[in-house]
């Protein structure tokens, strides 16, 4: 079974890329340093390669990418 999925950089590069890229610091999500979402590179993945979590995301943020997503899909 397949999961989609949005992909997270902690590459400071991805930061400034515009409205489909969604910064987080690391400490808000349980991830070692500042992170990235990448909502213009949606993919999908097999269930069975996610082995273990990564962190817990806080509800501003999904808002965040939410709105990034709507904007990588032109839906506004």
């Amino acid at each position: 079974m397949s999961i989609i999925v949005v992909p997270i950089s902690t590459s400071a590069s991805q930061g400034g890329r515009g409205p489909t890229v969604v910064e987080s610091p690391g400490a808000s999500t349980g991830l070692p340093k500042a992170s990235f979402a990448l909502c213009h590179q949606v993919t999908t993945l097999d269930r069975a390669k996610l082995t273990r979590k990564a962190g817990t995301l806080p509800s501003e943020f999904l808002r965040r990418v939410e709105e990034a997503l709507r904007a990588a899909m032109d839906l506004d």
